[in-house]
C-alpha cells in the first residue's frame, strides 16, 4: 500500500466530517445543548464543507444526506435563534 497526498477537497471534506463528529461527541458527553445554536452551526458548517468536497468528487448518496443535514441544521439554528 502506498501513501498518497490528500487533495484540497479531501482536506475540506475531512474538516467537515471532523466538525460533525466533534459536535456529536460534545452532545453525547453533555458538553453541548442540542437546542443551542452552536450544535446547529457545527452540524451545518460540517455539512457545507462536505458538500464543497463533493463538488470535486461527486457521490449522489453523500450529496443527498448532506443537503438534508444542512437543511435540518438550518431549521435548528432558526429555532435556536428564535428562543434566545
Amino acid at each position: 500500500m502506498t501513501a498518497t497526498a490528500l487533495s484540497f477537497p479531501d482536506v475540506i471534506g475531512l474538516i467537515g466530517v471532523s466538525l460533525i463528529l466533534l459536535t456529536y461527541a460534545l452532545l453525547t458527553l453533555e458538553k453541548m445543548d442540542s437546542k443551542g445554536w452552536r450544535y446547529s452551526v457545527g452540524n451545518g458548517v460540517g455539512a457545507l464543507l462536505i458538500l464543497i468536497s463533493l463538488f470535486y468528487t461527486f457521490n449522489l448518496a453523500s450529496f443527498v444526506i448532506e443537503i438534508a443535514w444542512l437543511a435540518i441544521s438550518g431549521f435548528g439554528l432558526w429555532k435556536a435563534l428564535r428562543r434566545d
